[in-house]
């Protein structure tokens, strides 16, 4: 229980602490859970009167980011990231809050979501604690979205280790480049599902009107919705530099490609002159020229070699080989 902005001790009865809060009207009850069953639930969903509905997206979790008013709460759905940079994996977890009349309720699923910090940061503040689940619900989303342009500039880095590879002239690193960046769109794609959703709820808490929430806490809404605009710039630019990066290395492998069709080629026209007049003279016919002539192996074979060298120099000139 928080009473005047300060942690106190209140009942251990969910209900008698609700009451309690009510009663001194500058109080509030913060329950935090973690990833609970139906039967832990059952007594808060109880005592705190919370919505069926509700109550069963917080079980089920695999939620999009949303915000829904019922008569006695309001229910939001954050969804926080964690970018392993060692698999380069992005990991969105399930924050769930009910706001409600001198209560919070938050309900954690996955490891992206640690309150600790933010209890901890309001805690030292209690001139932003006082005023009430308001405070609670803005430092989350706060936090979560601030979090979010960490991510996208770790993101950043990799993205950009990930362009160098496509212009390396090693053939042999850019073999599974294409498969490399399939594998970053798809995580800036699970970004994208935990940031875009996120825009229209932030826009009704910053412009609208919301139950349970106080109207001058707009300002700080705002300043949330503005870094929650910048985090999807950021991820904006990354899918679009990855499919940059993707048509460059793509076209590279063409050019590659064309490259090596082109010296195949020079290489089989000049093994073609050969074969071809080694293949005339090895015909079983009896009247052929030069057959009786001494010198006309010798001839025969410098003719192949200048004809073959001045392909090859032709060749390289043009810059096929």
């Amino acid at each position: 229980m928080y009473r005047d902005g300060r942690r106190t001790e209140g009942p251990a009865d969910f209900s008698q602490a609700l009451a309690a809060a009510r009663a001194t009207g500058d109080s509030f009850v913060w329950i935090g859970m973690h990833e609970p069953s139906e039967e832990e639930f059952e007594h808060v969903r109880t005592d705190f009167g919370l919505h069926a509905l509700a109550v069963e997206d917080a079980l089920t979790a695999h939620q999009r980011p949303k915000l829904e008013v019922y008569d006695d709460s309001l229910f939001v759905v954050l969804k926080p990231v964690l970018y392993d940079d060692d698999t380069d994996t992005v990991t969105a977890g399930e924050l769930m809050l009910f706001i409600g009349d001198s209560f919070v309720v938050t309900v954690r699923h996955g490891e992206g979501a640690p309150l600790t910090a933010v209890r901890r940061r309001l805690e030292q503040d209690p001139e932003v604690l006082r005023h009430g689940p308001t405070a609670v619900l803005y430092a989350v989303s706060d936090e979560v979205v601030d979090h979010y342009i960490v991510v996208a500039a770790d993101l950043q880095v990799d993205l950009e280790e990930l362009e160098a590879e496509v212009f390396s002239p090693n053939v042999a690193e850019t073999k599974r480049t294409a498969g490399r960046i399939y594998a970053f769109k798809r995580q800036v794609l699970e970004f994208r599902r935990a940031t875009n959703p996120l825009v229209q709820p932030m826009d009704r808490l910053a412009f609208g009107s919301v139950p349970f929430v106080h109207e001058h806490a707009k300002p700080f809404f705002r300043d949330v919705a503005d870094h929650l605009t910048r985090a999807n710039e950021y991820i904006d630019g990354l899918d679009r530099l990855l499919s940059d990066a993707l048509s460059a290395h793509l076209a590279q492998m063409g050019v590659r490609q064309n490259d090596d069709m082109r010296k195949i080629s020079a290489w089989a026209a000049m093994a073609a002159v050969p074969t071809m007049v080694a293949g005339i003279y090895g015909m079983n016919f009896e009247h052929m020229p030069e057959l009786g002539w001494t010198w006309g192996y010798p001839v025969v074979a410098a003719l192949m070699a200048a004809v073959c060298l001045g392909l090859h120099r032709m060749f390289k000139r043009r810059g096929w080989l």
